[in-house]
């Protein structure tokens, strides 16, 4: 092997949030940490589990509550006019109806 070409190996530490420390060699660094390992993945442990990747369970949530949201305004707005309507029309049907006006009251 020739010298001065190959890179420097190091004894790394990988630590997983879920508390997972696995022990091997790298060529990177040290040690570094990493969101989910083998320990915790869903395929490998055979859970079903929600992984976040930025955000984006939250921003679904989001979302879907924003939608819940607008929908249920837009059904108060429509009840709302179909309140008015209905008393709209029950004035109409409780005031008199208008007076003719005569040809006299033209001329």
């Amino acid at each position: 092997m020739r010298t001065g070409i190959h890179p420097k190996y190091f004894k790394t530490k990988i630590t997983c949030v879920c508390g997972n420390v696995i022990e091997t060699a790298s060529t990177k660094s040290e040690s570094f940490s990493v969101e989910i390992c083998s320990a915790c993945h869903p395929f490998f442990t055979g859970k079903v589990k929600l992984v976040d990747m930025a955000g984006r369970v939250e921003k679904f949530q989001k979302k879907s509550a924003t939608a819940a949201t607008a929908q249920a305004e837009t059904k108060a707005r429509l009840e709302a006019k179909a309140v008015a309507a209905a008393a709209k029309k029950a004035k109409r049907q409780a005031a008199p109806p208008p007076a003719e006006k005569s040809s006299e009251q033209n001329s």
